[in-house]
């Protein structure tokens, strides 16, 4: 055993907290859905997807629970703007912090709920992985493991959050390992595992065990030029509209910015949602409900160039006045909408096209294409697609740091120098 080999005992020790960090992804995914449901219930009475309470609302509750979220959402805020700075769970990883504000975390977490409770165009996935990595803070604080190793279990954390929320262990272990670490640390990946497999393993316990989108299997792609080049030019497109949606977030925040107080902000956000949802219900929530339609089939290219016309103009209008949520699924709803207008235009399988281009703009928007593709596959379980959605990926990663677009999650390189 050499000098920095942990002994056998710390090792045990190590994976039997990376076993309970599993156990508190799942707690946190399971506490979130049944907090948002409840708050989806006091502001509509009714529950279920977002999408359809949408369109059975009357015209003028669909723009007035957005709006009286947003509101709600920007005062737990307003009331938690002296609890101390907030720490990104993907900086603390990189940085080597163990110790997330818990003042900070509860004003957040409940101010997510208002948000993803009332329709806001934003992802779960982003304050459950919060929730849990908190959760995992707290576990790597009282522990007895060495002080080197406590900032795994906050890392453990993270993947089990990913793991749970989309059904994909392997991308939440890829997702830690490229996003939150920048490389794959030998001593982290073996806890990592054992968390993220935990955590679903709990999950599917409780849930019958299935892909977050269950579809059939679609037919196998062949291997030609143009099947190739259809691909290279998806990518392509998919990594400039990935540019396109982080600059236009970026510009939005900043001309929301000079919008005071933080309540009003929010709300205005919030009516810009509701207003949108007027005439198209599917910008309601993350857009899960809409990317299951796409990939079943059948759609009217109108219909579907609306949905992802009105879906950005929502997610950027809810990102950007600070409502408290994650991207990844609007994302992948951009990626669905747009990969089928591309296939219906290139007379590919637009179902095909959907997926490739889903994990294509995922790809973009992060600037982890490893974990943008397996995410994907493991998503949908069409791993045979693997060739064109890695070509994809490639690319559409390339031109969008070629661009100079600014990453989701900031640069893992830089922090790692």
């Amino acid at each position: 055993m050499t000098e920095n080999q942990p002994s056998v005992n710390e090792t045990a020790r190590l994976w039997f907290a990376a076993f309970l960090a599993g156990i508190l992804g799942a707690l946190a995914m399971t506490l979130f859905h049944a907090a948002s449901d409840a708050i989806e219930w006091l502001l509509t009475r009714q529950k279920g997807s977002l999408v359809e309470v949408a369109r059975s609302l009357p015209l003028w509750a669909r723009v007035l629970v957005p709006t009286l979220g947003g509101i709600m959402a920007g005062v737990v805020l307003h009331l938690g703007r002296d609890s101390g700075e907030h720490i990104d769970y993907i900086d603390a990883a990189r940085e080597g912090k163990i110790k997330l504000n818990d003042q900070t975390n509860a004003f957040r977490t409940l101010s997510s709920l208002f948000s993803v409770g009332s329709g806001a165009s934003i992802g779960r996935e982003g304050p459950m992985v919060q929730l849990s990595a908190w959760f995992s803070s707290w576990l790597a604080r009282v522990f007895p493991i060495p002080e080197g190793q406590r900032n795994a279990i906050l890392v453990c954390g993270i993947a089990s959050g990913i793991a749970s929320a989309y059904h994909a262990p392997a991308a939440g272990v890829v997702f830690v390992l490229e996003l939150a670490l920048g490389f794959f640390a030998r001593h982290t990946v073996a806890p990592v595992l054992i968390s993220a497999v935990t955590s679903i393993a709990l999950i599917f316990w409780m849930v019958e065990p299935s892909p977050l989108y269950a579809m059939p299997s679609l037919p196998p792609v062949p291997v030609t030029p143009k099947g190739l080049l259809i691909a290279l030019a998806a990518g392509a497109g998919s990594g400039l509209l990935g540019l396109l949606l982080l600059k236009l977030i970026e510009i939005s925040k900043a001309a929301f910015g000079n919008i005071k107080p933080l309540w009003i902000r929010l709300g205005i956000g919030g009516a810009i949602v509701g207003l949108i949802s007027a005439p198209v219900p599917e910008v309601w929530g993350n857009g899960y409900d809409v990317v299951s339609k796409v990939l079943d089939g059948g759609l009217s290219w109108k219909w579907v160039a609306a949905a992802l016309v009105a879906k950005i103009i929502a997610t950027i209008a809810s990102t950007s006045s600070g409502a408290i949520g994650g991207i990844f699924t609007p994302t992948l709803f951009v990626g669905a909408t747009s990969g089928y207008l591309i296939g219906f235009v290139s007379g590919t399988d637009p179902v095909v096209m959907s997926i490739v281009c889903m994990s294509a703009v995922l790809a973009a928007v992060t600037q982890a294409p490893l974990m943008a593709i397996v995410m994907v596959l493991e998503m949908t379980d069409q791993f045979h697609l693997v060739l064109p959605v890695m070509l994809a990926c490639g690319t559409a990663y390339a031109v969008s740091t070629q661009f100079g677009a600014k990453p989701l999650y900031g640069n893992p390189i830089e922090h790692h120098a």
